[in-house]
């Protein structure tokens, strides 16, 4: 199975608490009038697009109606998914921005997201496109971390750098750029914790991460990325704007997109909150995360099975 049909099949709960409701709607009015966008409103909503979204997005389709671009309710469909695909469409895309090399991403996020999995298949993922990778195991507060990190390196044939438990998670920082410099690596992917006791105690852990390495290299990280569970809906969008606070994030990486019918939620990620999706996971095999492409997502939201 190809990724866009894992997509597409990933993508099934939500297509039915989405699209199948808009093709009920569709079915179920002969023409469009304000009970059938009162309808369709709510089933925006269900779909955990958020609010801001769905304003939005009505406001199209009601300018839509107007310039006569939607004239029946079957217009609606191909309306939505090309104004959905836009929406997605980002300039800072890219999966990784070019840079010369060693390239430093920082990855965060809450514990039980799926963060050190995640780093384990973006390893993998630059490791089959013939990169030469490193992992910085800066996440010391949690052993399983460590371990898990220890266990993807094996697998996907990936040198981690790694201290004791407990010990400074900038010092793991600095060793591994030192050690991606000195082993010429294309990247260097930094785990780091996923809860500290406070968010000011976050905020200045991924600061001094951040300030030692960029001593080392100039304007790294060169990406930070956020790892978010698409099961959570509109709690990831909160867990976005902590994080936002606390680091300047370049993108977000949106795992367990298969297992939710809050898929939606990619849409508010970018609407409300101006991040773009560079990654997404549908599945737990080592190739199931893959860079995201709105028009594919779009595309597997409408399409019928």
């Amino acid at each position: 199975m190809g990724f866009f049909d894992k997509l597409k099949a990933g993508l099934e709960k939500t297509r039915k608490s989405f699209t199948e409701k808009i093709e009920q709607l569709v079915v179920g009015y002969a023409s469009i009038d304000d009970e059938f966008l009162e309808d369709l409103e709510a089933v925006l909503l269900s779909a955990d697009v958020g609010v801001a979204t769905t304003v939005k997005l009505m406001a199209e389709i009601r300018k839509g109606i107007k310039e006569k671009l939607i004239n029946t309710p079957e217009d609606l469909k191909p309306f939505l998914r090309d104004k959905i695909s836009g929406m997605l469409i980002d300039q800072d895309q890219v999966a990784l921005v070019p840079h010369e090399p060693p390239i430093v991403v920082l990855v965060v996020g809450v514990n039980g997201v799926g963060k050190t999995t995640t780093i384990g298949k973006l390893a993998n993922y630059y490791s089959e496109n013939k990169k030469k990778v490193l992992v910085a195991a800066a996440d010391t507060f949690r052993a399983a971390a460590i371990d898990q990190l220890e266990i993807w390196g094996q697998r996907t044939g990936t040198e981690v750098i790694k201290h004791a438990e407990g010990s400074d998670p900038a010092a793991v920082a600095f060793d591994a750029v030192q050690a991606a410099k000195a082993r010429k690596a294309d990247i260097v992917i930094i785990d780091t914790a996923g809860r500290l006791h406070t968010k000011s105690n976050l905020m200045e852990e991924l600061k001094k991460i951040n300030r030692v390495i960029g001593k080392e290299i100039p304007d790294a990280p060169h990406e930070t990325l956020l790892v978010l569970d698409a099961t959570t809906g509109q709690n990831a969008i909160n867990q976005a704007k902590i994080f936002g606070d606390v680091v300047k994030l370049s993108g977000v990486v949106l795992t367990k997109l298969d297992g939710t019918a809050k898929g939606g939620v990619v849409i508010a990620i970018k609407n409300e909150l101006g991040l773009p999706v560079k990654w997404v996971g549908v599945g737990e095999g080592v190739n199931d995360l893959r860079p995201f492409d709105a028009g594919e997502f779009a595309d597997a939201l409408f399409t019928d099975k």
